[in-house]
């Protein structure tokens, strides 16, 4: 069997805590024959403090020779000085985007233990599962030009760019279709056609798309804006919701809090198959971030992080009965009553991020 190979950015923060505690598991697997090869690099705010640049040309390589890359967090208060070329998160963006990762895939589960966890009421909540699929590699955030110009006498303007192409639109959304079709096989496709031209064809792209290759699959349109607000008032009225950069950035924090925390929820970011292959180049995330507040107190919560290998085996090596079992085994330890301090609730027992993973692998091993 040919090695499967990971590559490792921990990142800053909380990164390399949660990170540890995924390398256990990877560890565990291995001791019976799952053939994980491993390669740790630098990202972010470490990454600019070893090299100047928020990642090397080396671990660059790396990642695009690996078959999958684990990431953890970057960023805080440390590099807000830096110019913002090299800032941390530029790393990430250059990942996303020499690695040609186009589809961000955020679900937003909320496990029955956590449903008293969220902010919204308990019927609204529990048993939700919806998925999030963000374009990743286009939009406002790749837009050309981005600047800041002086205008003089004091004044300035920031220029940021919201561009997209018909191709871009249609893969995103076939993404979304294709996965909504595994599902409950419902769409709904947002964006701003009310004021933005990119909308416009946004909407219009999509719905082509729907009427030549997805009929089959139930489509709605609905603007950005109103769609955070359904989200806060009936969630689970959604089953896949596709949009671009920008709002997708937006809308699945805004359903990552719908579950409890930040501190839950994982991500994969996919590129293109390869015509060869069929493989995919893939980067997997937890959605919170570097979290520098409580950086090194060992109270990080590792679930986003190893629920993100759970989407990594499922989604780039085809281990779908080992990813529905580490899935099982994180809903197994809440109903034990297990909780970081992030989502932390009366009559539960507190644990640190090492005692978390720890329940978790052994959960996952029984």
């Amino acid at each position: 069997m040919a090695a499967r190979k990971l590559f490792l950015l921990s990142g800053d923060g909380i990164g390399p805590e949660a990170m540890a505690e995924v390398k256990k598991i990877i560890a565990a697997m291995n001791k019976t024959g799952a053939g994980f090869e491993t390669e740790e690099g630098l990202v972010g705010g470490c990454a600019y403090d070893a090299h100047g640049k928020a990642i090397s040309e080396t671990d660059m390589e790396k990642a695009l020779a690996a078959d999958a890359v684990l990431f953890g967090a970057v960023g805080g208060p440390k590099w807000d000085s830096v110019p913002y070329e090299v800032r941390p998160e530029a790393g990430l963006l250059r990942l996303r985007k020499d690695l040609a990762l186009f589809a961000n895939l955020r679900p937003a589960i909320c496990y029955p233990a956590l449903a008293d966890s969220s902010s919204l009421k308990k019927d609204i909540i529990e048993g939700l599962d919806i998925l999030i699929v963000r374009e990743l590699t286009g939009g406002v955030y790749f837009g050309e030009p981005k600047e800041i110009i002086d205008l003089g006498n004091g004044q300035k303007r920031g220029i940021d760019t919201q561009v997209y192409d018909t191709f871009e639109i249609e893969r995103i959304s076939g993404v979304a279709f294709e996965l909504a079709r595994t599902r409950k096989n419902h769409v709904t496709s947002m964006e701003k056609r009310n004021v933005m031209k990119s909308g416009v064809l946004w909407n219009e792209v999509v719905t082509q798309t729907h009427k030549a290759k997805y009929s089959d699959v139930k489509l709605d349109h609905m603007l950005a804006d109103a769609g955070g607000m359904q989200l806060v008032r009936w969630p689970k009225q959604f089953d896949v919701i596709v949009t671009d950069n920008l709002f997708g950035d937006m809308l699945s924090d805004v359903a990552a809090m719908l579950t409890g925390s930040l501190g839950m929820l994982p991500s994969a970011s996919l590129g293109a198959p390869d015509a060869k292959t069929g493989k995919r180049k893939a980067l997997y995330e937890p959605v919170h971030g570097s979290a520098p507040d409580i950086a090194g107190q060992g109270i990080a919560n590792p679930i986003a992080m190893i629920a993100s290998f759970a989407m990594c085996l499922r989604y780039s090596f085809g281990m779908v009965a080992e990813a529905d079992s580490l899935e099982a085994a994180i809903a197994a330890v809440l109903d034990d009553g297990l909780r970081t301090r992030d989502i932390m609730s009366a009559g539960m027992q507190e644990v640190g991020t090492t005692a978390m993973g720890d329940a978790i692998l052994a959960k996952f091993l029984a």
